[in-house]
């Protein structure tokens, strides 16, 4: 066997050892990307366009959106709890103005992405004849709301019928408090009760289970949107903005006008044109003492 001197047995070691560090160098610089995503918090009123917005985000960025739904009054709990999340969709400017109280949103970047109109959603078909407000009073008809401690549409059921003074008549009536937007629609697919106060778009999740009637224009004392934010808790800022912004775009109102979202405000002012747009309700001492 021939044994190599020391020079050569030192330029052999050198020789390997470079081989290695082109090889370990050239398996970093074709290592793949690391992958781009967000994370989103969101009440389920958006849930369907959402859903799609964010598939067709990622096809077209490469960024995945993670979304999380819920009750809006939930997920914003979830967001200051765990301190992560980079944009927040609550289903009404509601919850986006305790989000900005509380420190968890920047105002500068909200945008407003759809709006909604809340409405008298009943099974198809209508079998209990449910054509107003004072109906949900009748004896015998069961009624179903979000819980308006944490859902937005359930919020509105409350301001609604605070404002039309009938608010102890129907209590007893509401057999049930949904914990999310989308759960409040499925009463309805499911059967278990007779009419919710929901969002008019309900009717375009479900047209085979759900039918709406339209309140009077001056019972509806406010019309709602889903607003975008960017989380102060985010340490991604330029994606979330540019899924905001995408939001926003031509391609994705598309989106939401084809699952039955109005994404102008003359069009939804047409059915409400004295109601305000957007700001808060806080429950009333009423509910309170009725829940008690």
């Amino acid at each position: 066997m021939k044994i190599l001197s020391g020079t050569k047995l030192r330029v052999s070691f050198i020789l390997v050892f470079s081989l290695l560090a082109v090889l370990i160098l050239g398996g970093c610089n074709n290592s793949p990307a690391v992958a781009r995503e967000i994370m989103v918090f969101a009440g389920s009123a958006s849930k369907p366009p959402m859903d799609e917005a964010a598939l067709a985000f990622k096809e077209q960025t490469g960024i995945k959106v993670n979304i999380n739904y819920g009750g809006s009054g939930t997920m914003l709990s979830q967001m200051k709890i765990s301190q992560t999340g980079d944009i927040y969709i609550p289903g009404s400017p509601d919850y986006l103005v305790k989000a900005e109280r509380d420190g968890v949103t920047d105002p500068a970047t909200t945008q407003i992405v759809a709006y909604l109109l809340p409405v008298i959603s009943v099974q198809k078909g209508n079998p209990e004849n449910i054509r107003s407000l004072t109906d949900l009073t009748k004896p015998g008809i069961k009624v179903g709301i979000g819980n308006p401690s944490t859902v937005c549409v359930g919020l509105y059921a409350i301001e609604i019928f605070e404002k039309a003074g009938m608010l102890e008549s129907v209590y007893g009536n509401i057999i049930t408090n949904a914990e999310s937007c989308e759960k409040t629609a499925t009463l309805l697919s499911l059967k278990s009760v007779d009419a919710i106060i929901g969002w008019d778009v309900f009717h375009h999740w479900d047209p085979e289970n759900i039918d709406t009637i339209y309140l009077q224009p001056e019972q509806t004392p406010r019309i709602a949107y889903i607003p975008a934010a960017i989380s102060t808790y985010s340490k991604n800022t330029a994606d979330a903005q540019a899924f905001i912004g995408f939001l926003t775009s031509d391609k994705v109102q598309a989106i939401f006008q084809k699952w039955g979202y109005i994404t102008s405000e003359t069009e939804i002012r047409q059915f409400a044109p004295d109601a305000v747009i957007g700001g808060e309700y806080e429950l009333p001492e009423a509910y309170e003492a009725l829940i008690k």
